[in-house]
């Protein structure tokens, strides 16, 4: 056989492709926004209730926790009470199930219940059912303080994606402090918590139903009004904002849309 009855084997074959490129700085703060869950309503304004999960995604944060405060309340029974939050945070999961959505928070949500009931079933104290919100409200001011340290605010790779800043806003000296800003408003909303909260943990049982009333009412709700108020003193002059992008098949908008 002849040299070129013997073809190459490596003859026919494409060229190799490229290795993929890593993700960008950008690309990975685009992700994060989206991973948080937060939302533009049709007015360009920020859209609290869906952002913190919507009416069910709230519920599914209040409700074992409520649960367990009137259980426990009623039968001083802490094993019967922890069984009934559990119980409640699994409900919301076949919930999902049933309806074909997402399991992520709900997953989370009954995770972050199971640690909180094992830890409370371990010292036999019902206070101790909220310690683990302790360590993650502290996790979350130092990762938020980091980000102001290193002129990444929070408040801007969440916000600045919503409103089609992307990293531009990094550019301006002026919106960056304004993110900064935001971000210590969030950073203000967990710091209280754990001001009012952890006293009230050191009660022991006597602080119980106050902490757990405390918490719920320190939960959802205060972490809406922080996400909102900290989305209006970080918006930017209404001719300065980049417009909304349009949605499938709507018309194109002549100018960016209405601020809050």
């Amino acid at each position: 056989m002849t040299t070129s009855e013997n073809p190459d084997p490596a003859a026919g074959q494409g060229k190799p492709r490229p290795a993929p490129e890593p993700p960008s700085v950008a690309d990975l703060a685009e992700g994060y926004a989206v991973k948080a869950g937060l939302h533009r309503s049709k007015d360009g304004s920020i859209d609290v209730v869906k952002s913190a999960g919507g009416v069910q995604g709230i519920a599914e944060s209040i409700v074992p926790g409520l649960v367990f405060l009137v259980a426990f309340t009623i039968t001083r029974d802490l094993t019967l009470s922890l069984i009934g939050a559990l119980a409640a945070a699994a409900a919301f999961t076949v919930a999902r199930l049933v309806q074909r959505r997402p399991l992520t928070q709900a997953l989370a949500g009954i995770a972050g219940v199971g640690i909180s009931a094992w830890l409370a079933n371990t010292t036999g104290k019902a206070q101790d059912f909220y310690v683990p919100g302790f360590f993650t409200n502290a996790a979350y001011i130092a990762g938020m303080v980091v980000s102001i340290a290193l002129r990444w605010p929070i408040a801007g790779l969440l916000f600045g994606f919503i409103r089609n800043e992307g990293l531009d806003w990094r550019k301006d000296p002026a919106r960056v402090r304004a993110y900064r800003l935001g971000t210590w408003v969030i950073v203000g909303v967990l710091a209280l918590r754990l001001l009012v909260q952890v006293p009230l943990y050191l009660l022991g049982e006597q602080g119980l139903a106050a902490l757990a009333t405390t918490r719920l009412l320190m939960g959802a709700p205060l972490y809406i009004l922080g996400i909102w108020v900290a989305w209006l003193i970080t918006r930017p002059a209404a001719s300065a904002e980049p417009p909304a992008p349009a949605e499938p098949g709507a018309p194109s908008q002549s100018g960016p849309p209405p601020l809050p």
